[in-house]
């Protein structure tokens, strides 16, 4: 019913940045939330930034000051802005969304497939 595709991972040497970009398809009424998660190998999935629909946003202490979270919501799509980039930052990232596709129905949460990015020292 809903999908989430993300885009924009791939290998970047440290210091260098990255934008990540993840767009909602499908039978969509409103977004709530989105945000971004990742996991490293070895590791739990840990959560990065979110946006409310309104934009407030939240980080992780690790990504404050690096990362920048914002959203088109004309267009269902949440980005990932990540600069200064470091080895650390290594992982698979995933976007979710909190999506009502409809008044009858409660809201849900939908995960994107995962991108990846590797950061090299």
């Amino acid at each position: 019913q809903v999908q989430l595709v993300e885009s924009g991972g791939g290998l970047v040497q440290a210091g260098g940045s990255l934008r990540l970009s993840c767009a909602a398809s499908g039978t969509i009424g409103t977004i709530n939330a989105m945000g971004w998660y990742r996991q490293a190998p070895g590791k739990q999935r840990e959560l990065v930034t979110t946006i409310t629909s309104g934009g407030t946003t939240n980080y992780a202490d690790s990504v404050k000051g690096r990362f920048t979270i914002s959203r088109d919501n004309a267009k269902n799509t949440v980005y990932l802005q990540m600069n200064s980039l470091k080895p650390e930052d290594t992982a698979v990232y995933y976007c979710n969304a909190d999506v009502k596709i409809s008044v009858v129905f409660p809201a849900r949460l939908y995960w994107g497939q995962g991108t990846q990015v590797t950061v090299s020292s």
